[in-house]
Order: structure tokens, then C-alpha cells, then sequence
């Protein structure tokens, strides 16, 4: 891969990007710029697996435990911070490491300035999919943005929903929002990777992972946040494991299901995000690091 100031390394939770990243800060001197969305949230330390005191006292972390659990970060705003520590940092080499997609599509192809739409228009689109079907709602897509119709790969119903949702609110195609968008980070002025273990080892890393969470106090965590009664649409509210051990503390389950739930939902996330890269980043060059799950 041709060397660029800019790396950024995408991959699954788990996936030992942030160690990669963290070795090759050592090696060259790199700065490590966070683009996990839970990551940046201070009241998240366990749960997101954000570096560790000793690991951020190896090299200069930037966006890390930034952001408060009632504040609520978009993109956008990710966008504009990240934009302002690149300019900050200035001619250092740059590791941007995280596992949120939309992250890394803002900085490759751009940030449409959609409105955003309102949970009425939402659900009626939704209830509308649900009547039509998949191939006849497509259709009715099609007819509005038929870019958008014939990009969404079949069974993708949330995005086919948020197409028409958007020309349903603003009258105007999603596909014409984002094609004037320009990307962040200049062409050819950075690379990337994918860091992308089989998935096998994946799952059983993310089992790992929980159970190393549980002892380092997520569940104290979790109640944490519970005590403050914060908005449960909060993004730090929904990040993966909160639901699900807020339940056993609640003592609507017990704490061995709160585990194997948690599980669960990191496999699950993982899997989504296994998917996100495959589909929007495919020529990024992959990685395989060789770690055994648990270590």
C-alpha cells in the first residue's frame, strides 16, 4: 500500500484494530484519532473497550472519552472535530481508527446536509414498506430516485425506507443530497485498511471481550448511567451491552442471561459491521492480524 500521511483502519468491535493502530503509533510516531462513535463518550470506558490509561500513555490519543453521556454526537459534529485535531496535529502521520462506518465515509466521500426526518414521516414510509413488499416498494422508489432504487442492495430495508423517507420530507431524492457532497479528507491523500479476521475467531474474540468487560466493571458502569435518568434515545444509551445488562439490574433478568445477551448483541454488531465494510469499502486492502481469541 502506498504510504500516506493519513491511514485510516476500519474494522468489526474486536477485530484488534486499536492494537495494530497502537503498534504502528509506537513504531512511527503517529498520532491515533478515534472514529468509534462509542468511544467517544467518557461514561463508556469498559463497554466501548476504549484504550486504557497505560495504552493511551504510549501515544497521543485524540477524541477519546470526549463527549459527555447527555450530549448527543452526530456525524456531522464527529465530522467537524476530527476536521479541527487533523488541522491541529498538522504535518505528524495520522492513524484514524474505528469501527463506524459513516465515519469513514464522510472522510472518503462526503457528508450530505440531509434534514433530518421527522419520526412521523418515518414510520408512515415503514408501514407503507410493510403493506408493499420489498420488489413493489422498490418500484414506488424507483420512481423518485431511481439512482437510490437501483443502489440498495435487496433485503436492505432500512435504507430503502430512509430513500423514500427523505424525498417524502424534503421533495427532493436522497441520491441528489449526496451527490453534492464533497469528501473530507483529500484523494490520494490518505489510505486505508479493514482490519478483517475470519469470523469464527471474530465471535469468540467478542465473547472474550465481555467477559473481560464484566470483570473491569461494566455492570457498575451501567448503573452509572442508569442513576443519572438519562434520555434512553441517548446514542450512549444504546450502546451495545447497556440494554441488555440495565435489564439485570433492574432484576428483569439474571445476570448469567445479561451476559449471554450482551454476547449476543456484540456478535450481532459485529456482524453488521462485518458487513458495512465489505459493502462500501472493498478495495481497501484487508488485514488479518494473528491473535488467538481471548488473548
Amino acid at each position: 500500500m502506498t504510504e500516506t500521511r493519513i491511514t485510516l483502519i476500519a474494522g468489526p468491535t474486536a477485530s484488534g484494530k486499536s492494537a495494530l493502530a497502537l503498534e504502528r503509533a509506537r513504531a512511527t510516531g503517529a498520532v491515533i484519532l478515534n472514529a468509534d462513535s462509542q468511544q467517544l463518550y467518557a461514561d463508556l470506558r469498559v463497554l466501548s473497550a476504549r484504550p486504557n490509561a497505560e495504552e493511551e500513555a504510549q501515544a497521543d490519543h485524540r477524541l477519546y472519552g470526549v463527549a459527555d453521556a447527555a450530549e448527543a454526537w452526530s456525524v456531522g459534529r464527529w465530522s467537524r472535530a476530527a476536521m479541527a485535531e487533523l488541522e491541529a496535529i498538522g504535518d505528524r502521520p495520522v492513524l484514524i481508527v474505528g469501527g463506524t462506518g459513516l465515519y469513514f465515509a464522510a472522510l472518503t466521500r462526503g457528508l450530505a446536509d440531509i434534514p433530518a426526518v421527522p419520526d412521523t414521516v418515518r414510520d408512515q414510509v415503514e408501514a407503507r414498506f410493510a403493506a408493499l413488499g420489498e420488489p413493489a416498494f422498490r418500484r414506488t422508489l424507483g420512481e423518485v430516485d431511481a439512482a437510490a432504487a437501483a443502489r440498495i442492495a435487496p433485503g436492505d430495508r432500512q435504507r430503502l425506507v430512509r430513500a423514500q423517507a427523505v424525498f417524502d420530507h424534503t421533495g427532493r431524492a436522497l441520491s441528489d443530497w449526496t451527490a453534492q457532497t464533497r469528501p473530507l479528507l483529500a484523494p490520494g491523500g490518505w489510505s486505508g485498511w479493514v482490519v478483517e479476521p475470519d469470523r469464527a475467531a471474530l465471535y469468540a474474540r467478542c465473547d472474550a471481550r465481555v467477559e473481560a468487560m464484566v470483570r473491569e466493571g461494566a455492570l457498575a458502569e451501567v448503573e452509572a448511567l442508569m442513576a443519572r435518568g438519562l434520555d434512553p434515545a441517548l446514542p450512549a444509551m444504546k450502546a451495545v451491552g447497556v440494554r441488555e445488562i440495565a435489564a439485570h439490574l433492574k432484576g428483569e433478568t439474571t445476570r448469567d442471561e445479561a451476559i449471554a445477551a450482551t454476547r449476543q448483541a456484540t456478535r450481532n454488531y459485529a456482524k453488521r459491521q462485518l458487513t458495512w465494510f465489505r459493502n462500501q469499502t472493498p478495495d481497501w486492502p484487508r488485514v488479518r492480524p494473528g491473535w488467538a481469541p481471548g488473548s
